[in-house]
């Protein structure tokens, strides 16, 4: 049975990549800040029928990431997919004429040093048995610039050249990296999220290419 970790897992979207991904005979590793929202999905992923587990982290500690990492290795072995998309809060975000080195420097420690911690878990081992997948999720601002997202959009575009750069480093090494880059806002309940989840599995399972640039017609 494989296995996928969700960093920064929440009740949209994480929750629906989490559902896609078990259904399709994943156990689901849940990390984010929260202890009891995340035991709370736990719940309802259970009530589906999908083994899955919480681990508490913030995503700005990298020793908290290592020991989350450790414990998911420790319970279920071999991690095969890693999904990052921890969202930032809104008071986090500056527009483009209000950026200050403190702000961007807070975003690029969340979006890209982040990132960084939690690959630097599961790399070297997906290197060694030639398989795995990397993905990350980002907004909008990573492709098209969004003058309101001046600092996330640093970070988060600053993420997507990595991936690319992961991308083609391990292609020929049996290790996916694919980027999605979310354009539209995503309304609670709307059922956009679940069909997000289906892209992604879908580029998890063809990788055919390293990215998808999400519009509303795509949806």
């Amino acid at each position: 049975m494989k296995t996928i970790a969700i960093v920064g897992a929440g009740a949209g979207l994480g929750m629906s990549i989490a559902k896609k991904f078990g259904q399709n005979g994943f156990r689901v590793a849940l990390i984010a800040r929260n202890e009891e929202k995340l035991n709370q999905l736990v719940i309802e992923l259970e009530q589906l029928g999908i083994e899955a587990a919480s681990f508490q982290a913030d995503i700005l500690n990298k020793e908290q990431i290592e020991m989350a990492f450790a414990a998911i290795k420790e319970k279920y072995g071999f991690i095969d997919v890693l999904e990052y998309s921890p969202t930032p809060s809104f008071d986090s975000v500056a527009p483009t004429l209000d950026v200050t080195e403190e702000n961007a420097l807070y975003q690029f420690q969340y979006n890209v040093l982040g990132a960084l911690s939690s690959v630097k878990q599961v790399l070297p081992d997906m290197l060694d048995k030639q398989s795995g997948a990397l993905l990350f999720t980002t907004g909008g601002a990573s492709v098209h610039p969004v003058p309101m997202m001046g600092n996330v959009g640093i970070a988060i575009s600053g993420l997507r050249n990595y991936i690319f750069n992961l991308n083609s480093e391990l292609t020929d090494k049996g290790v996916y990296a694919g980027h999605l880059s979310i354009g539209i806002w995503m309304q609670p309940n709307s059922g956009v999220q679940d069909k997000i989840a289906d892209i992604w599995y879908d580029m998890y399972t063809r990788r055919d290419r390293v990215e998808e640039f999400i519009t509303e017609d795509k949806v």
